[in-house]
């Protein structure tokens, strides 16, 4: 049976489709928060994407660009994806999240329980 073309495409399917969202709730969410922009304007997630167009996406702390090639209403696999999209997020931004994280002072291994008395002393004197 052969994949049907779509002609048109909601704008959160197709962010969910690419896999830029690992939901289309998430998708949906990102667009009413306007953190979803096609040319420069926000949009909503009902709007139509066309090939061409240029959508600048922010997901979690990356700013994502990326230029629409294909459209399509339905998942596919990660090795699929460049077919559909044109990756313009600078690599400097798409290592942000690797760069960013900051080790705790102290270290309490999970399931460890609550801490001591003696602990909570030494928490108190480190002003923690």
């Amino acid at each position: 049976m052969p994949l049907e073309i779509p002609t048109e495409v909601r704008l959160d399917k197709w962010l969910w489709a690419v896999r830029l969202f690992k939901t289309r709730g998430l998708a949906t969410e990102a667009c009413a928060a306007g953190h979803v922009k096609i040319g420069g304007q926000r949009v909503k997630p009902a709007r139509s994407v066309h090939p061409g167009e240029l959508v600048e996406a922010q997901v979690g702390e990356i700013e994502r660009t990326v230029r629409v090639l294909g459209l399509l209403d339905r998942r596919v696999g990660a090795a699929l994806v460049p077919r559909y999209i044109e990756e313009l997020t600078p690599p400097e931004e798409l290592n942000k999240p690797r760069e960013a994280r900051i080790e705790p002072f102290i270290h309490r291994p999970k399931g460890a329980g609550r801490p001591t008395k003696r602990e909570r002393r030494m928490l108190d004197q480190l002003g923690l």
